[in-house]
């Protein structure tokens, strides 16, 4: 009786709940270990992980309530999340709330959340229901190519103005999207060659355009608990071009190949990743526990887009690998529930939704390590947050859904018509 009501409750493929379930013990684990910042603010040891666990436990019923949706019911939602992206996309560009200058939430019902956060699965669903529509023997159409693009053109130039890497990272997703997809090789390399040449412009504008910055810190992430209502621009042209500064500070501090002594190191102006290479370099192999780190008191975004340094140090190099083996696991097993799909839409909405995860999870690594500049990408699901935690898990759910409805295959190489995780 217990074992056939779990298997209702957990439904799909229990590889993918392992990895989930690790990760957000991790998560719980490391967001109270690094949040000492936040326990000051709030005066209490125990609020901060509690409102974090309220929003993992909302999650989990927002990633339930998802993965017992049929598949084909997401194609229905695909236009609805493109308008409704859209239009917050615009809402939060005029009257937007302001995070170390970054405008990228909007409030709503007391509530606050980040419309790019919808976007970015509102850019995957459409991806993957045009390259399932428009999919030939020899591969997708070529006017899959272009439908996509348009779609992208809607969406991605309103979060590059307040939000680069999310950008970045979406644009990056639908690239490898369309490449799984069999989008024509002539077509991505045109693609290739126009983003690179639109890159070199926009760092040139960057460079020429962007100030210095005196007033703040600019290695300061975008991911700021507290938020001001943005500053009012005289014009659209600097509301669009006012992250330059930003975005210029952050690519010098980067490219700087200058050696300093300890001595040297200014530890106010670059804090951060001052910090996170003090925690990292002081993890040793085994790490300094849970709840041991000390860099988590000078560290700003200890608990979010800085949470991997922490891993780093009370986990050590072992603990840092097994997470980051997580979200492999996640990939290479979304991949098999995606081959196993007999219907090309599931297969490609698994495969960029898990690409969405595990790209995001890279970025926050290398800029954990010093690999990348500074972002303002959490690690998924296991870095504090609101929004993303919420809509991170509902990606989960669409996995676990489809993994549910992928057929398995015998040994004789027939498909078996039982769906993944149902009782036996």
């Amino acid at each position: 009786m217990i074992n056939k009501t779990l298997n209702n409750i957990f439904k799909g493929d229990k590889v993918i709940w392992m990895v989930f379930f690790f990760l957000c013990i991790i998560s719980v684990v490391e967001v109270y270990s690094a949040s000492s910042q936040l326990t000051y603010k709030e005066g209490s040891y125990l609020a901060p992980v509690l409102k974090h666990i309220a929003i993992l436990v909302m999650g989990i019923f927002c990633m339930v309530v998802t993965l017992n949706i049929k598949c084909k019911y997401f194609k229905i939602v695909t236009p609805f999340l493109l308008i409704i992206s859209e239009l917050m996309l615009i809402w939060v560009f005029f009257a937007g709330q302001s995070t170390n200058g970054a405008a990228r939430w909007v409030g709503f019902l007391g509530m606050q959340f980040q419309p790019s956060e919808i976007a970015k699965g509102a850019l995957v669903l459409a991806t993957a229901q045009i390259l399932s529509a428009m999919q030939t023997d020899k591969g997708a159409d070529r006017h899959a190519f272009k439908y996509i693009l348009i779609v992208c053109a809607f969406i991605v130039p309103l979060i590059l103005v307040e939000n680069f890497s999310t950008a970045a990272l979406i644009c990056a997703v639908v690239f490898m999207m369309m490449v799984i997809g069999r989008v024509p090789m002539d077509q991505l390399g045109k693609l290739l060659g126009v983003v690179v040449l639109f890159g070199v412009f926009l760092f040139l504008m960057i460079m020429l355009m962007g100030k210095k910055q005196t007033a703040t810190n600019p290695d300061m992430t975008l991911t700021e608990q507290t938020t001001e209502v943005v500053e009012k621009k005289e014009n659209v042209f600097e509301k669009v071009f006012h992250r330059f500064d930003t975005w210029k500070a952050r690519i010098e501090k980067f490219s700087s190949k200058e050696d300093l002594t300890p001595a040297e190191v200014d530890l106010d102006k670059d804090a951060q990743t001052s910090h996170a290479n003090i925690a990292i370099a002081s993890s040793n192999v085994v790490g300094k526990g849970p709840g041991n780190s000390v860099e988590r008191d000078f560290l700003s975004q200890a608990f979010s887009d800085f949470i991997y340094a922490i891993i780093i140090e009370e986990m050590g190099i072992i603990g840092a690998f097994f997470v980051a083996m997580l979200y492999i696991i996640l990939l290479f097993r979304t991949g098999r529930i995606a081959n196993r799909c007999e219907n090309n839409f599931p297969a490609f909405l698994a495969m960029g939704l898990a690409l969405l995860l595990v790209t995001q999870a890279l970025f926050n690594m290398c800029v954990a390590v010093g690999l990348a500049p500074v972002t303002g990408q959490p690690l998924p699901l296991i870095s504090k947050g609101g929004t993303s935690t919420l809509i991170n898990c509902i990606y989960v759910g669409v996995i676990l859904s489809i993994s549910r409805s992928a057929k398995k295959k015998d040994d004789s190489g027939e498909r078996n018509l039982k769906p993944v995780g149902a009782a036996a």
